[in-house]
């Protein structure tokens, strides 16, 4: 099989090319590529294939075998492999995903794409499109873990998250993080991001659904900053730096929530194939 490395702000992924449909998804399959001491090592298997409706399709498997909804460090990724390639010869164009088609925007420099910018559709706080168990909207609520009231924001960029600016120790994230992800609360599981605001840029630690801790989340960066402009924390209308372990990405929110948009770069670190 023929890969490609990238990652996006340090989240990474092996992509294939899955025209014809014949790379297998099956979870032994992605959790063996995916094996950093064994295997290729990423946070996921980004699958390229064709899609009626856009110029492609990205499927999203998980390191852990299981598939996702969306991943925005990974779209970048994609776009920037299509146009690279020139499997799409514009520097626009749409990209199917299982949260809906997503608008790019390809920066180009020197003939390759160097950053990508991405309409992420408009985030959801309706808990039953989330999922979560609860009715309406479930803002700065608190989700009990082992004794532990933890205050937080359920929204969905079309994925699950749960956006806590309640701070704690590096030790007490490291022991809530995966019970969160995992809390009955969330059918589906969830992201969750651990957030502090410093001279108005949004710092985040993010736990990926499917992932563990990860370098960066797209998505994860779009339900962050929709939450805390909703919050009065960070302004609507303006870009706003979300400052994660990899790197930054830029994300403005419109104030009637119909829309995020992401900015970022994504970088192809080697190409190989398996054996």
């Amino acid at each position: 099989m023929r890969f490609w490395k990238y990652h996006g702000i340090g989240n990474d992924f092996a992509i294939v090319e899955n025209f014809d449909g014949s790379i297998s998804k099956a979870p032994d399959f992605v959790k063996a590529i995916c094996d950093r001491r064994f295997g290729v090592g990423a946070d996921g298997i980004l699958y390229i294939e064709l899609d009626r409706s856009a110029d492609a399709k990205m499927v999203v498997m998980n390191a852990d075998g299981s598939e996702a909804e969306m991943c925005g460090n990974g779209i970048r990724c994609v776009a920037k492999h299509l146009y690279d390639r020139g499997i799409v010869k514009r520097t626009t164009m749409t990209i199917g995903t299982m949260a809906g088609t997503k608008s790019i925007e390809c920066i180009v420099k020197d003939g390759k794409v160097d950053s990508v910018i991405v309409e992420m559709g408009a985030p959801n706080l309706e808990c039953e499109d989330i999922p979560m168990k609860c009715s309406g909207r479930f803002i700065e609520g608190t989700v009990d873990v082992d004794g532990v009231q933890v205050k937080g924001t359920g929204v969905s960029m079309g994925n699950p998250h749960f956006i806590t600016f309640q701070q704690f120790t590096d030790e007490m994230m490291d022991a809530l993080a995966p019970k969160l992800e995992r809390h009955p609360m969330f059918p589906r599981k969830t992201n969750v991001e651990f957030v502090k605001l410093m001279d108005g840029i949004l710092n985040v630690r993010v736990y990926e659904r499917g992932a563990a801790w990860t370098m960066a989340c797209g998505t994860g960066a779009c339900a962050t900053v929709a939450v805390a402009a909703m919050l009065g924390k960070v302004a609507f209308d303006k870009e706003i730096e979300v400052a994660l372990p990899g790197g930054s990405l830029w994300i403005t929110v419109k104030a009637d929530m119909s829309s995020a948009r992401m900015r970022g770069p994504a970088k192809l670190v080697y190409q190989g194939e398996t054996v």
